[in-house]
């Protein structure tokens, strides 16, 4: 049997509509759920973002205590793969009001407690608190020095501009009332303080380890001329400011052989914070509370093995992250993996959660609503029919009858027209059957009708 040329070229067309038709139903029900899985996606790297690559973390000074320990954390957190730049600052002050600073490019910073005043620190949190800071008050007296008001009138070098020594020695002072005339205040520090004060230029210097390195303060403990004053009222400040912690710096702490120093000192100073912005990556909140466990855990001076760091809450709330890795450790991924593995691993996750997320359901919903939407396409002409059929069973008049006829006509045409694919093909010619059954019910209840108006005759 032989099929014509045109023959083939109507089922192909056919077979074409049906694949266009069957693309065309797959992209309406497709796009929604594209657009819905890009939405996921989208959302997911907002809430799950991948850790950046590079850390900045405000220090001081060169050779300062706050520098020295940036250069552990640096040596610390890049072995894990993560770049650390080291911002230089004045100091504590410093570097509080640039994390403050939404322009300022800095991710965390060592902050000393007392100098939140007139800061907005809305958007800062703390990582715990690392050490105890000791305000170091060396001076040339004649007489031992256990009050700051000794040392009423005389010339005192407090540190500069942004430097925690001067934002503290300023409260201490002040609270003695030493903070005017005649007391001669000077902006001088580190190295400088230390010369000045060893050549007799001045009477005492306020130095802190966030101005000062520790070979600068060994140079003035090795000068016979140079005492350290002894805080005798230490209750007293802790009682007015209660960011200060006291400190005890034991008889020979030093150096045991020569007795240095030759009497236990009583001491004040405060806590100094890792402080962050808010919005600092959980992995890498974890990187720099590990780090700093590594680097100031054991004992020393001011500590005890274990003491710090800690999550003492001070002038900065805990943060989520840093409460969580104190009481569980860090994250799972990153305590079991190398760092730019887990990295990797957290990048797939922000794809791989929502496509399973809204893929698993919609393999199964997606299919259903297809198969809805085709079947309406056929079923909402059967509505049609059965209102035909409900009108049949009132006996309508001939020409309610021609209506009718008028009204099948239409849905024939309509469902003539009907693509659908070929999956749904015999629902397609089931329709078209009860189309004819309904139009052949209709002529045969017409036929007695017309028979008898035939007999009847014209009036």
């Amino acid at each position: 049997m032989r099929t014509s040329k045109a023959g083939r070229t109507d089922q192909t067309g056919t077979s074409w509509k049906s694949f266009l038709l069957s693309w065309r139903g797959a992209l309406y029900l497709g796009l929604p759920l594209v657009a819905l899985l890009a939405s996921g996606i989208l959302a997911a790297q907002k809430l799950v973002q991948p850790p950046p690559s590079t850390i900045r973390i405000l220090s001081g000074p060169d050779g300062s205590s706050y520098r020295l320990n940036a250069e552990k954390y640096k040596k610390i957190i890049e072995h894990y793969g993560v770049k650390v730049v080291i911002l230089p600052s004045h100091g504590s002050l410093d570097n509080l009001h640039q994390l403050a600073n939404a322009k300022a490019k800095a991710d965390v910073g060592f902050v000393q407690g007392g100098l939140t005043d007139g800061v907005d620190i809305t958007h800062l949190v703390s990582l715990g608190s690392v050490f105890a800071q000791p305000m170091m008050v060396y001076y040339r007296h004649a007489e031992p020095v256990e009050r700051l008001s000794q040392l009423k009138g005389e010339r005192l070098a407090i540190g500069p501009e942004g430097s925690g020594s001067r934002a503290l020695a300023l409260k201490l002072l002040q609270a003695n009332e030493m903070d005017t005339a005649p007391t001669v205040l000077l902006e001088l520090a580190g190295e400088e303080a230390a010369n000045e004060l060893i050549a007799g230029k001045i009477d005492a210097a306020f130095l802190m380890g966030d101005s000062a390195t520790p070979a600068i303060m060994r140079k003035l403990r090795d000068n016979p001329d140079i005492e350290i004053a002894n805080f005798r009222q230490a209750d007293g400040y802790l009682r007015k400011f209660r960011f200060l912690s006291k400190l005890t710096l034991p008889e020979g702490a030093y150096d045991l052989g020569k007795n240095e120093p030759p009497r236990t000192l009583t001491l004040v100073g405060p806590t100094v914070e890792l402080v962050a912005r808010h919005n600092l990556h959980p992995a890498l909140s974890d990187l720099l509370i590990s780090a700093a466990r590594e680097v100031h855990s054991g004992p020393g001076l001011f500590r005890n093995a274990g003491e710090y760091p800690a999550p003492l809450a001070r002038d900065f709330p805990i943060s989520a992250d840093a409460e969580r890795y104190y009481k569980s450790g860090g994250q799972f991924l990153y305590k079991k993996l190398p760092f730019w593995l887990a990295n990797l691993i957290d990048r797939l996750l922000v794809v791989v959660v929502p496509l399973l997320v809204i893929l698993v359901p919609a393999t199964k919903i997606v299919p259903t609503l297809y198969r809805w939407r085709m079947r309406s396409r056929i079923y909402r002409w059967y509505g049609a029919l059965m209102a035909i059929e409900r009108e049949m069973l009132a006996q309508p008049t001939p020409e309610e009858q021609t209506e009718l006829l008028r009204r099948i006509d239409g849905i024939e045409r309509s469902v003539n027209e009907l693509k659908t694919p070929l999956s749904f093909a015999d629902q397609l010619y089931v329709l078209r059957d009860h189309v004819g059954m309904v139009r052949q019910h209709l002529l045969a209840a017409a036929q007695p009708m017309n028979h008898a108006k035939e007999i009847s005759g014209p009036q």
